[in-house]
């Protein structure tokens, strides 16, 4: 069976959201939701990299650890994995066979048909099942409310920060957001999020309120004696002294403080966590497209930021390790995204050179006219350029004594590093 193949059969959007297709496919495979302990993160920004932290955490202290991301970067895959370990294609295709008339049945009985993010919920709870994991580790794919994976119910529910992204599906403004986010929230359960604008706060404390979910919220005033120093951010939170974490980003401390406060409430719950394998699964975490090092000589820096938040907490990062450094940025970003607001702020740095691109689909991305006129109508910087994506990646390869950024999608990831040949 070519997998590929065979989920490009599917719709790959949001279609009116419901948890219809979600209750059937559970029903029909015994409830495998309610046979796994799960920890479901939802947010804006940041619930990528809180996840990979969480997981990791867990899995060096022993567990067996499912965890379900998206979107992929190369294979569908990575978004299913058990301690670290991608579903293989064997896998997968020895599921969907046991999909494939259920399926059809539910296509039949259902005015709307199977999407791919279903499918992949499924699946993915399917073979957490299968497998008897501890432990999942379960990220929302967009919302929260009526997001798919919103079927299950968890131990503990994690909000990371919460901005604007998505706002055909999930709303206009930050409250109509936070309200979907706050979706994920269960009766008789506990949430973690980090202190929020006033709006936001209040709508979560309202929903915990009204579910018995006990709050715990990460104070901003208790993440102390940050550092850049070195290879490692550190850090303390309450009483968890000199944290190193593998990551770079000012946010990074507060989705690491996440884990720290979710790791505390399952510890209260009965579960065995050392604070060795607390400090080695931060230390050791890797979130791939977000802030990496693809290209060491020349340094070569990934980046899936496409928000506004996200773009915000990139350009603080950039300027934390690299303000003195000459810098390129290739820039590649869905028609589906606001592209005009990412280059706004990416354009304030008017000294560095600027490479428009069609990403790796012109059907699917901004045309590098389109990104090229209006970056010419924000900034009087000269150094903007038109290339196509293989170009400008070899280009900035080329540069010995600067430090370029491919930012803007995650969806070329395996097409550059493809080019670099890494």
């Amino acid at each position: 069976m070519n997998i590929e193949e065979y989920f490009n059969n599917f719709y790959k959007g949001t279609k009116n959201p419901t948890l219809k297709a979600m209750e059937y496919f559970m029903e029909e495979l015994a409830h495998p939701e309610k046979q796994l302990k799960i920890i479901h993160i939802a947010g804006t920004n940041g619930k990528g990299s809180t996840t990979e932290m969480l997981a990791n955490i867990l899995t060096k202290n022993g567990y067996k650890v499912g965890k379900y991301i998206s979107p992929h970067l190369i294979k569908y895959n990575e978004r299913i994995t058990v301690n670290g370990q991608n579903i293989t294609d064997k896998e997968m295709e020895d599921i969907i066979e046991k999909l494939k008339n259920k399926i059809e049945k539910y296509n039949k009985i259902s005015n709307t048909k199977v999407t791919l993010f279903e499918l992949l919920t499924t699946m993915a709870l399917y073979y957490f099942k299968e497998k008897k994991c501890d432990f999942v580790v379960l990220e929302t794919g967009l919302g929260g409310l009526y997001d798919c994976t919103n079927i299950v119910w968890p131990l503990v529910s994690i909000i990371t920060s919460i901005g604007y992204d998505h706002m055909a599906i999930l709303g206009n403004t930050l409250e109509e957001i936070a309200i979907q986010k706050a979706g994920i929230i269960k009766e008789n359960s506990n949430t973690v999020i980090v202190e929020q604008k006033t709006a936001i706060q209040n709508i979560i404390e309202e929903t915990c309120l009204n579910k018995n979910n006990t709050l715990n919220a990460v104070k901003k005033a208790d993440i102390q004696n940050k550092s850049y120093e070195g290879e490692f951010l550190t850090f303390n939170y309450k009483e968890n002294k000199n944290i190193k974490l593998n990551l770079k980003g000012e946010k990074q401390f507060e989705n690491a403080s996440l884990c720290l406060e979710t790791i505390n409430i399952l510890k209260q719950k009965g579960f065995k966590i050392s604070e060795k394998a607390v400090r080695e699964g931060l230390q050791a975490v890797v979130h791939k497209a977000r802030f990496e090092t693809i290209n060491k000589k020349p340094e070569i820096i990934y980046d899936g930021g496409h928000n506004e938040e996200a773009i915000l907490n990139f350009i603080n990062t950039v300027n934390t390790y690299y303000k003195e450094k000459e810098k390129i940025y290739i820039i590649s970003i869905l028609k589906s995204k606001d592209y005009k607001t990412v280059l706004k702020y990416l354009l304030k740095d008017e000294n560095s050179t600027f490479i428009f691109t069609n990403g790796n689909d012109e059907e699917r991305y901004v045309s590098s006219k389109e990104l090229y006129e209006t970056a010419k109508r924000i900034t009087k910087n000269e150094q903007l350029y038109q290339k196509k994506l293989k170009e400008a990646i070899l280009y900035a390869k080329s540069q010995k004594n600067k430090v370029s950024f491919v930012v803007g999608s995650f969806y070329i990831y395996g097409d550059v590093k493809k080019i670099l040949g890494v």
